[in-house]
């Protein structure tokens, strides 16, 4: 893989491909991944079987793909997702 993230840039990629609204566009325009390269890496990261899972959850779900998705939807995640750190 030509990339090289440290650990809290795949920390950040891996839970943005378990997020069910975050869609594979968004990912490569934050870290330059085309979906594939996700894949490769979600593979290498993940233990076999959370691999296996998360390949199920994600398989044809609209929301992981832009293109699929309603264009009334213009954001990644629900404000109210993330707790403000302070």
């Amino acid at each position: 893989m030509p990339h090289s993230f440290n650990q809290e840039q795949l920390s950040r990629i891996i839970e943005m491909a378990w997020e069910d609204r975050t869609p594979f566009e968004a990912i490569t325009m934050n870290f330059a991944l085309s979906e594939a390269e996700l894949i490769r890496l979600m593979r290498s990261e993940l233990k076999p079987a959370s691999f296996r899972c998360w390949r199920q959850r994600v398989a044809g779900r609209i929301t992981k793909h832009g293109k699929l998705r309603s264009k009334a939807v213009n954001r990644g995640y629900c404000p109210s997702q993330y707790k403000h750190r302070s």
